[in-house]
């Protein structure tokens, strides 16, 4: 894979793609179609979905590319392959909340190494450069033009006094169970794989997930937060979290930085 080449085009195409989500969340008015799982979609899910899949297809002809809004792309398998959630958070862009995503992500061997996550409606574009190294892109976000670069690295964790951050759709009695494991100095909520990004820049140590996502969900996210020195793993025994599943479900799972002093589920 042409790093350089492959940074380039997932940037570009999450920057298009939130040209087009932001033009639909700008209207008055936009319609939600339930899918075969009862989860919600719009027009913006599948104009992202389009530029996306398409630009990655011409760019990447010869890499197996699965995306959330085509159901056939979840029957294939490879270890190495292209994932995308074009509107991750559909819930925070329906209720108009601001914290959706588009997720662009690279994983080799089973393993999240490359990904863009950038939140239209916050300005805030996070992804691998072609080294791995995570960054954060500030100022004016430019299709052809790159803007200063921030490079971004987890917290140096206090385990006296932890930040925590958690889902904003999908908090349960479990997670809070969870979270009351740890000595808590203060906890955010948050919308989409953003929570992934707060716990790489070092505004957040810890993210616990109890509940269903998909790889698409995670992966972009997944990849940050590891060029950024974090780790997401799994929840039952603390092992690092494996990519290309069959039928692409997560298990539970921690996202944190290393200097966390984890508990079990």
């Amino acid at each position: 894979m042409d790093f350089e080449k492959l940074t380039r085009e997932m940037r570009r195409l999450a920057l298009e793609a939130g040209d087009a989500i932001m033009a639909i969340y700008g209207q008055d008015d936009f319609e939600v179609e339930a899918k075969d799982d009862d989860s919600p979609v719009t027009a913006a899910d599948k104009a992202a979905d389009r530029i996306i899949s398409d630009g990655l297809r011409a760019a990447f002809p010869d890499t197996m590319l699965v995306t959330e809004e085509q159901a056939a792309t979840h029957e294939m398998q490879a270890d190495t392959f292209l994932i995308v959630d074009p509107l991750d958070g559909t819930k925070e862009f329906i209720h108009r909340r601001g914290d959706f995503t588009v997720n662009i992500a690279y994983v080799e061997d089973g393993v999240p190494t490359r990904g863009v996550v950038y939140a239209p409606a916050k300005g805030r574009m996070f992804f691998t450069g072609a080294a791995g190294q995570s960054v954060e892109e500030t100022g004016p976000l430019a299709k052809d033009n790159v803007g200063p670069l921030t490079p971004i690295s987890v917290s140096e964790p206090d385990n006296a006094a932890l930040m925590v951050v958690a889902s904003k759709s999908h908090r349960d009695q479990a997670t809070d169970d969870y979270i009351g494991k740890y000595q808590v100095k203060d906890m955010k909520s948050a919308g989409s794989s953003l929570k992934f990004c707060l716990v790489a820049t070092g505004e957040a140590d810890i993210y616990p997930r109890l509940g269903r996502t998909m790889e698409w969900d995670t992966a972009a996210g997944h990849a940050v937060l590891a060029g950024a020195g974090g780790q997401v793993l799994r929840f039952d025994d603390l092992t690092p979290l494996r990519y290309g599943k069959q039928t692409y479900a997560n298990p539970f799972f921690i996202a944190t930085a290393p200097g966390v002093t984890l508990h079990q589920g």
